[in-house]
């Protein structure tokens, strides 16, 4: 029986197979922050322990970062402090450490992949959930507890069992204004947050060998929201042609070494799944959300379902709809919104700006609307600057940001007030995630930038169609 992507990555990293228990898996790249790191590295202090392969980790400043003056001295005590316990860390261990300011900053899970730090067939973890971005190469990533990354940084191993395999193929082409977002939130709709628990996921099938290496980080950034360990993409020659040549891929020989590995990971023809799911990309049209999960989302142009409609906890969807304070049957077009979030290690990146630049281009920010443009990273907001996307952002109203995980999660400044709505582009929508009583709809870069100008939930495609008149 052949092999899947998913069994060849991991039983080639396979330490020792513990029976009846999980796998002692050897760790290729170790992605820290300063919010998961602190009582890790304490940890080892206290045990006298250094960092088994420092040149294997690498740190980053992003989480709770400011996202203004990040030239100034960090005013809140808590996240001055972690910062400072990164770099200190970072030092006393030779790990490479890249600060507020660095060229190479920015959101973690966004500089691995600029910096050639991910690549294909590697085992990647960090002390965040969405490491899970990473498999987008081929590689097997997924978030770490603080134990755990204590246990990396001493062993560069951990203790993981190994998870089932299911299969998401998606045949066809993709409608307009339907972008790598949009066709996250309808698989996450489909099978719930739950329906992927237990399972590492590999997406498969045209429209993810059509979509961009940017497009595929954001599919297996999400993964997790459907409950996955993590997700994946088998690499080809655009996974190839984005890696070659970055600072820490591999280079001469070693990378002919390494492409002759890499070329062999596909799934084969007979091998099986636990799970395997398809659906058609003519289903899909541009996502919004509407509850208080990621899972409670639907095509922009449909309705709130009413409770009979709804599978399950009847109970949890009055209480998320109370919460968002939306009725059934209610259409999202139309309804008024207050802030607008372009960013995070979902849509970050600079794919994500041209998109929202190309809606907002020759219109303006809509009065009633406060907008937090976010660059994922310097190298991100460097591209902003060249390509001119900066001049368009300006001249429609805007303010472009410092790079960091921002409203994402609200661990800074950038926090959306009580009872205000947020369109925006992150990953979870939670109740409270971008601030205490904020109210989160989850969208694609189009919709975030369509409801930017007029100031409510818009249909992009209505933009769109006024732009080519």
């Amino acid at each position: 029986m052949g092999k899947t992507l998913f069994d060849k990555v991991w039983d080639s990293h396979v330490v020792k197979n513990i029976e009846n228990g999980p796998d002692v898996l050897f760790i290729d790249r170790h992605l820290v922050h300063e919010v998961t790191s602190p009582v890790a590295f304490l940890g080892l202090k206290n045990r006298n322990i250094p960092v088994l392969y420092p040149n294997r980790t690498f740190a980053t400043a992003d989480h709770n970062t400011p996202t203004i003056n990040q030239h100034l001295p960090v005013k809140d005590e808590l996240s001055a402090n972690q910062l400072k316990a990164l770099e200190k860390n970072a030092g006393e261990h030779g790990i490479p450490y890249w600060g507020l300011g660095h060229e190479k900053n920015g959101i973690v899970h966004v500089i691995g992949p600029e910096n050639g730090i991910t690549v294909p067939g590697a085992t990647i973890v960090c002390g965040d959930s969405h490491t899970s971005t990473h498999g987008a190469f081929g590689a097997i990533a997924f978030g770490i507890g603080t134990s755990e990354v204590e246990m990396v940084l001493a062993s560069q191993c951990i203790m993981q069992p190994k998870p089932k395999k299911m299969r998401i193929n998606i045949e066809g082409e993709l409608s307009t204004a339907v972008t790598p977002k949009d066709v996250a939130l309808f698989i996450i709709s489909k099978l719930t947050t739950s329906g992927a628990t237990g399972y590492f996921v590999e997406y498969a099938g045209s429209v993810f060998r059509e979509m961009s290496m940017e497009g595929r980080m954001t599919v297996c950034n999400l993964s997790i929201e459907m409950g996955a360990r993590g997700g994946m993409i088998a690499p080809d020659e655009k996974t190839f042609e984005y890696v070659k040549g970055r600072e820490f891929a591999p280079k001469g020989t070693d990378w002919d070494k390494a492409m002759a590995y890499w070329e062999t990971l596909y799934t084969e023809d007979d091998a099986t799944f636990d799970k395997e799911l398809t659906f058609a990309a003519s289903e899909i049209e541009p996502m919004i959300t509407y509850g208080t999960n990621p899972g409670m989302g639907f095509g922009i142009s449909n309705s709130i379902p009413t409770a009979e409609q709804i599978d399950g906890a009847k109970a949890t969807f009055a209480k998320s709809l109370a919460y968002m304070e939306f009725n059934e049957g209610d259409s999202m077009i139309g309804k008024p919104i207050d802030f607008v979030f372009l960013g995070s290690c979902t849509n970050g990146r600079i794919e994500d700006f041209r998109a929202f630049a190309s809606i907002i281009k020759g219109r303006k920010k809509a009065d009633n609307v406060t907008a937090w443009l976010v660059p994922g990273s310097h190298k991100v907001e460097a591209a902003i600057k060249e390509e001119g996307i900066l001049d368009i952002l300006q001249e429609a109203g805007f303010e472009l940001r410092e790079p960091g995980c921002s409203a994402c999660l609200a661990m800074n400044d950038d926090k959306v007030p009580a009872g205000k709505y947020a369109v925006s582009t992150s990953n979870r929508n939670f109740e409270g995630r971008q601030g205490p009583g904020s109210r989160t709809l989850l969208a694609s870069p189009l919709v975030a930038a369509a409801a930017a100008v007029t100031g409510k939930v818009t249909d992009p495609r209505e933009l769109m169609q006024l732009q080519e008149a």
